[in-house]
Parts: C-alpha cells; sequence; structure tokens
C-alpha cells in the first residue's frame, strides 16, 4: 500500500492544477446541487420488529386518513390567578384566538377545549389541538406566524398562553458561536504545531472543501435518502475533525522529509506512501465501524452512520490528492523556518537540517518519564479513568422530548403547564391497538381490554375506543400517572403488555401497546440489547486490525483495552452531567434525564476509529524504530519525539471541533458533543500518551511477539513504509513514472 501511495501522492504534486481543479468542480457541483434540492423532512425515530412500531403499521393500514396529516400544535391556555378559564370572559378570549386560526391555509383541523373536555380538574388551564396538512419543515412563515400572533392575542387579553408540539420546531443548523470558535481553536493550534501560517491554512482549507462537499451531498440526496439535518451535522463535525488532522499528519511527514533533505516531490511521495498509509488504515476503521451501525436496526441511526463514513470518505481522498497538490502550489511556505533557512538560494533542495543538540522536546521528555515508571503512570491512569468511568454503571437510555428543552422556549413551557393541569403522565400517552380481525366478538374484546388497562396500577385514566371504518381495529389511549421519560412509566408498559396478553390468549385479538412513550421505551430496550454485542464486533475488529498493522499479539490487545476504558470514562462523563446534572449549567443543560439512547453506540462507533488513529500515528513511528534496530524503550522515544506533538495537536484539535458543537440546542447534538470531546481526551492523553508508553514499557520485546503462524498468515500492509527504502525517484526523462526498484540491499 505505501509504494501505491506514493505514486498517488507524486502524481498529485505534479498534476497539481488537474487535482484542484477537480476538487473544485466537485465543490461546484455538490453546492448546485445542494441549492436545487427541496428541503428534507425531520423524520421521527422507528425501530421495525418492535411491538410499538407493528402497532404504528397497523395504525396506517387500518387508519389511512391518519397519513394526511402533518404537524400539530397545542395551544395551552391558563387563567389568570384565581379565575378559570371557563369563566366567561376567558372562554371567549380562548374561542376567538381559535377563531383567528380557523381557516389558514395549512390548517386541518381545530379542536375546542370546552366541546371535547380538554379542561384540567381546577379549571384553570386548557388546551386545543391543531392539526396541519404540512410537516413542520414545510410550514410556511404566515402560517407559523399566525400561530404565534393567535397567542400574542390571548395574551393581550390577560391568559397565559403557550404553545406545544411540532409546528414551531426548527431544522437543527450549523453556523453557531460555539461551532466558530472550535474552528478558531483548531487554527490557533494548527499555528503553534506547525510554525507556518501557510502550513496551517492548507489544512484548515483542505479540510473545509471536503465538509463543505459533504454538506452539499448530504442535503441534495436529503428527500431521495430520507435525511434529517442531525446527519447532516454529524457529516460536518466528522469530517471537520478528521480533515484537519489528516492534512495535519501528512503535512508534517512532509516537513520531516524535507527537512532530511528530499527534493518536494520526493518528499511527497514519502509523506503520502507513509502517514497517508496511515490515513488510509485510521480512516477505514471509522468508515467500517460507523457503516456497520446499520446492523442495529434503526433506519434514524443507519443514516447517521452512513452519512458520517461519507464525510470521513471524503476526508481521506482529499487528504490523499488535494493536500500533496497544493504542497506545490504553497512551496516553501509551508516548511519551517528552520528549513527555510537551510535551503540553498534558487534552489528548493534545502540542506538536511540536524537535529537540535540542545534540551529534548516535550515528547520525549514525557516520554522517557514513563519509562523510568511505567507502573506509576499505569496505575494512576487506569485507576483514574475507572473512577470517572463509575457513573456509567447508572446508564439509562432514553429518548428527549419538549421535557428537555430549555426554559425559555414555549414548548418547554407548554410541557409544564400540560403536566401541572392534567398530570406527569399527559404529555406521554400510550396507545392500545386493538387487532379483532381474528376474535369472535368485537365490541366484548374491546371492552375487556379497557377493563384490564384500567385496572393496572399506574394507569392514570383510559379514553373511549375508536374503531376503524371496517370495525376490525380498535384504538384507545391510556394516560400514565408519572412522566414519559421516568422508570415508572417503563414498568408500567411493561405492566400493561402483560396484562393484556391474558386477554389476546383468551379471545383470539392481537394486542399492542405503542405511542411515541412506548416507541421510546422500546428503542432504548434494543440499544442496550445491542450495546455489548456491537462492542464485541468493534473489539475484535480493532484486535484483527492491529494485528495486521503491526504485526503483534499483544500491541492490539493493549490498544483494545485502552478503548474500552476511554469508552467507559466518556460514557461516565455523559451519565454525570446529563442524567446527574454536574457542570450542567457550564453546558447549558436546564433538565437532566436518561442519556439520549442512540448516544452509546454511536460514540462507541466513532471513538473507535478516531481512536486506532492515534494508535497507528504514534506506535507507526515505535515500530519504524524498532524494526530498524532500536531497543523497545528508544522506540517509544522515537514514536513520541516524532509524532507526539501532531497526535497531542491532533487531539486538541478535534476536542475543540467537538466541543463546538456543545452550545447547539438540539439535545442530541449536545450529547455528542460532550461524550465524543470527553472520549477523544481521555483516550489520547491518558491511553495513548500515558498507559501505551508504560504497557509498552514493561513489555519490552514481547510487545512486538508476532508467533509464527499468524507471520505466514497476516498480510504485510507496510503501513511504516518500509518497502519505500527500496525506491528513488523515476529519471527526469520518464515523466510518468513515479519509482523504479533498487535491488534489495541498495536502498
Amino acid at each position: 500500500m505505501a509504494t501505491f501511495l506514493y505514486r498517488i501522492g507524486r502524481w498529485a504534486f505534479r498534476r497539481r492544477r488537474l487535482v484542484s481543479g477537480t476538487w473544485l468542480g466537485v465543490l461546484v457541483l455538490a453546492g448546485i446541487a445542494a441549492a436545487v434540492a427541496p428541503a428534507g423532512e425531520e423524520e421521527d425515530l422507528s425501530m421495525p420488529g418492535t411491538e410499538s412500531q407493528k402497532a404504528f403499521d397497523l395504525l396506517d393500514e387500518r387508519f389511512p386518513r391518519s397519513n394526511s396529516q402533518g404537524a400539530e400544535a397545542r395551544l395551552v391556555f391558563q387563567a389568570p390567578d384565581g379565575q378559570r378559564v371557563t369563566a366567561r370572559e376567558n372562554k371567549a378570549a380562548v374561542e376567538d384566538t381559535l377563531d383567528s386560526l380557523d381557516g389558514g391555509d395549512q390548517v386541518a383541523s381545530i379542536t375546542d377545549p370546552y366541546e371535547t373536555g380538554a379542561v384540567s380538574e381546577d379549571g384553570t388551564i386548557a388546551y386545543s389541538a391543531i392539526t396541519y396538512t404540512a410537516d413542520a419543515v414545510d410550514l410556511t412563515e404566515p402560517t407559523k406566524g399566525a400561530l404565534e400572533d393567535a397567542a400574542s392575542q390571548a395574551r393581550g387579553a390577560g391568559l397565559t398562553v403557550e404553545i406545544g408540539g411540532s409546528a414551531l420546531d426548527a431544522e437543527v443548523s450549523p453556523g453557531g458561536t460555539t461551532e466558530i470558535i472550535g474552528v478558531v481553536v483548531a487554527a490557533v493550534v494548527l499555528v503553534l504545531t506547525l510554525g507556518s501560517l501557510a502550513a496551517a491554512g492548507l489544512s484548515l482549507l483542505t479540510a473545509l472543501l471536503g465538509v463543505a462537499i459533504a454538506f452539499g451531498l448530504v442535503s441534495a440526496l436529503a428527500v431521495p435518502l430520507g435525511l434529517t439535518s442531525t446527519v447532516a451535522i454529524l457529516a460536518l463535525m466528522l469530517g471537520l475533525a478528521v480533515g484537519i488532522d489528516y492534512a495535519l499528519f501528512i503535512t508534517s511527514r512532509f516537513r520531516d522529509e524535507r527537512a532530511r533533505g528530499s527534493e518536494p516531490e520526493e518528499a511527497v511521495g514519502r509523506a503520502v506512501g507513509t502517514a497517508g498509509s496511515a490515513v488510509v488504515f485510521a480512516g477505514a476503521t471509522v468508515i467500517i465501524a460507523l457503516a456497520g451501525l446499520g446492523v442495529v436496526g434503526i433506519p434514524e441511526l443507519t443514516k447517521m452512520g452512513m452519512g458520517g463514513a461519507g464525510a470521513v470518505a471524503l476526508a481521506v481522498l482529499v487528504a490523499l490528492t488535494l493536500v500533496p497538490a497544493l504542497f506545490g502550489f504553497f512551496g516553501r511556505r509551508i516548511l519551517s523556518r528552520a528549513v527555510r533557512k537551510a535551503t540553498r538560494p534558487g534552489s528548493e533542495r534545502p540542506h538536511p537540517v540536524p537535529t537540535a543538540a540542545g534540551r529534548p522536546g516535550l515528547g520525549t521528555r514525557w516520554a522517557r518519564f514513563v519509562l523510568r515508571r511505567p507502573v506509576a503512570v499505569l496505575a494512576i491512569a487506569v485507576l483514574g479513568l475507572g473512577a470517572v468511568a463509575l457513573p456509567a454503571l447508572s446508564l439509562e437510555l432514553g429518548l428527549p422530548g419538549d421535557e428537555s428543552k430549555p426554559v425559555e422556549t414555549t414548548q418547554r413551557r407548554a410541557y409544564d403547564l400540560l403536566s401541572e393541569g392534567f398530570g406527569p403522565g399527559f404529555n406521554g400517552p400510550l396507545t392500545v391497538v386493538v387487532d379483532t380481525s381474528e376474535s369472535a366478538d368485537t365490541r366484548a374484546t374491546t371492552d375487556l381490554v379497557v377493563k384490564t388497562v384500567r385496572a393496572v396500577d399506574g394507569v392514570a385514566s383510559v379514553g373511549d375506543p375508536v374503531l376503524s371504518r371496517t370495525k376490525d381495529t380498535a384504538v384507545l389511549g391510556a394516560v400514565p400517572q408519572t412522566a414519559p421519560n421516568s422508570g415508572e412509566t417503563k414498568d408500567l408498559v411493561h405492566a400493561i403488555r402483560g396484562a393484556v396478553s391474558g386477554v389476546a390468549a383468551d379471545t383470539g385479538a392481537d394486542i399492542l401497546v405503542t405511542g411515541t412513550t412506548a416507541l421510546n421505551i422500546d428503542i432504548s430496550e434494543a440499544m442496550s440489547d445491542a450495546l455489548l454485542p456491537y462492542l464485541t464486533v468493534v473489539i475484535g475488529l480493532a484486535v484483527l486490525l492491529l494485528s495486521v498493522v503491526f504485526r503483534s499479539v499483544l500491541v492490539p490487545i493493549k490498544a483494545a483495552l485502552g478503548f474500552l476504558l476511554s469508552v467507559g470514562a466518556a460514557f461516565g462523563v455523559l451519565v454525570a452531567v446529563f442524567q446527574w446534572g454536574w457542570a450542567a449549567d457550564l453546558v447549558g443543560i436546564e433538565q437532566t434525564g436518561p442519556v439520549m439512547s442512540l448516544m452509546p453506540l454511536l460514540i462507541i462507533g466513532i471513538v473507535f476509529g478516531l481512536a486506532m488513529d492515534y494508535e497507528v500515528f504514534l506506535l507507526t513511528r515505535m515500530r519504524e524504530a524498532y524494526v530498524h534496530g532500536a531497543s523497545p524503550g528508544e522506540a517509544v522515544v522515537n514514536g513520541f519525539r516524532h509524532s507526539g506533538r501532531v497526535v497531542a495537536a491532533a487531539a486538541i484539535i478535534m476536542i475543540s471541533v467537538f466541543a463546538g458543537f456543545i452550545g447547539m440546542s438540539s439535545p442530541t447534538i449536545q450529547t455528542m458533543g460532550v461524550g465524543l470531546a470527553s472520549a477523544v481526551a481521555f483516550d489520547a492523553f491518558v491511553v495513548r500518551m500515558a498507559i501505551a508508553p508504560a504497557v509498552l514499557a514493561l513489555l519490552g520485546h514481547r510487545a512486538w511477539w508476532l508467533p509464527r503462524i499468524l507471520n505466514r498468515v497476516l498480510p504485510n500492509v507496510d503501513i511504516e513504509g518500509e518497502t519505500l527504502s527500496r525506491y528513488v525517484p523515476a529519471s527526469a526523462t520518464e515523466p510518468d513514472a513515479a519509482v523504479r526498484r533498487l535491488p534489495a540491499g541498495r536502498g
């Protein structure tokens, strides 16, 4: 692989105008496609195979008119202190408000709270349900404005009015202040690490180009593939983080090769052949892990995985082609000041720059410190991560609703008013679907189901059943006594299912419990069940891939165990922040609750690939030194001398990019930002830079041992670029030839 990438790097350098023009054309096409494509829709989560999803599918079949409904809103009215909404003046204000909405272009129906009985027992709170003919993203501004104007009209009459439901939901989009701060931090780190504005700008430029293309493609494919804004933001987050890092790794290696005296084209080839090999491997691990999320069976998670994988694949292609092409345009400005001074006047070939004879760098000093005290460093690091991971034992999974939104939003205030007036379970009603097509007596079966559900502890009320047009399906609503995300409601769903199973056995009816709350519970349980199998697959893949790369048995096991530690610590942070509320104010979390159910699997998939990034880039230099005769300790020092600073900079960049998304209003994106930023911090600075060298110091030569049978079976991917030592530049008279082979021993 190293020689193939070597050729690609040299070709891209020579054909820099063609390569740059091609990528610019792709960017323009992606932008045009995104501009002309219709806006995508925010789809609800689904989980094929679960009881709740089967019930939803049955409702779509037996109650087809419900398919025409789009967004919905709830206008929640609260009377002034000491008054009731049923008082004559308050009732008139409510009816005038609803009349102002009647006949709107996109309004499908409006309920009258006084006719439907949607008034609280104490008479202080009432609500009206409004349905629209279009989804939330397709509601026009005049339609939304009319809803807000109606609420303002009622407020003017002295009522407290809030708007719940999906009608005012806005599509989450990037571009906030915190994301910009993250990019600025990344730029500063690049400048400090590379010591060159040109080199830093090149890394940022190529990463932004790859992200822009990925974002454009996701936007263009939103409707055909059903991609949501969360998919686009994940693609942006991952593409930006890995794009900067991959460009940084190749740029750093190119500068090293130039400092050794290589000519520009040769330095490009060797940089892409060595660091580029690590980029390909690291990118492939991220892509495989993200694509593997499809096996869980949740369409939204599959789309997020594929969107992120596509963004990473683009980042790899940009790093391998556009980065070396731009080296040709930037010229000597890419190099450090020391190398530029060593360049002969009028020549692009620098003299080799000798290693500084002064004080060793921070990476070298740290590596030597760890080598002197491996047991102490290992014990402190493992115990520290273990302590941080302890909260993960209390991990609870769920899906956020209006209760997780900031208290200043009208949706959250509407949620609180409905809970106050109708009970905490009102915001998460359950739906019981009774399929009586195989039952002898539809009415008797339905009545028995109603009686059974009402008898279950924890049920506040059960509505009257509604029959389908064919009279073979009944639907009834059950309101829990507890909030949607509470553990009691989860137990209640299982209790109802257990109670009605007896009725189903006696009558032959198919009885299913569904609703948004039940679906969220089913998805969360499916995520919990899939967590261990997916983690096992990821760990097995890590051991296999690293065995191939480093031709070792113990190094992959060490890497996999370190990955488990970093992921466990990241889960501990999520529990502490989002469940327990620690530092919640700093993150902007106003309501604690279960961790977003998709996050553990998503974080495992992403962090697995990113952890392999740092493992490969750091240990590649160590193994390269070891196979060339260095002792195990010297190999560790060599790895930190050449890669420690770059890996630390890459980790800081990735942390800042991920942390930049914490300030967004979406709980999903906030959770993702906190989880990924903390996981990268633990993995890069504790696992790879403390635990890894300590373990290698204790193992010594055994770290690089590989049984003979595996040595014969495993392919040699040559990620360190050993074969490049037997290659030299081709003759200048052969413009399309990249290299020619020398006999072994003469390289």
